[in-house]
């Protein structure tokens, strides 16, 4: 099963990271997964959770300043969905997952 987020606006619309390990990181620091440069979003911002015997995945906010949307709601942990809208910060992801 290949997922992926994609940026929806911005300068790096368009971008991909795919999802391949367990835990994905989001967030300012450098040494996330996915970084991203915006002051709204916190160092360690929110995580991307892959469950390897049944290949769901769920964001959870990492306690953030600002929190995490998805579909236009703030969530603490979500199991995710193809097509989903994640919002951290100004960058809008669609997270898609095709298997």
């Amino acid at each position: 099963m290949a997922a992926a987020l994609v940026i929806l606006n911005g300068e790096f619309e368009g971008m991909r990271y795919p999802l391949g390990a367990e835990e994905t990181l989001i967030g300012r620091n450098p040494t996330t997964d996915v970084t991203l440069l915006d002051e709204n979003i916190s160092r360690e911002h929110a995580l991307i959770l892959l469950d390897p015997d049944t290949g769901a995945y769920t964001i959870e906010d990492l306690q953030s300043t600002n929190g995490t949307k998805v579909n236009g709601k703030g969530v603490r942990s979500h199991a995710l969905e193809h097509g989903d809208e994640i919002q951290i910060g100004h960058t809008v992801f669609r997270f898609e997952c095709k298997g």
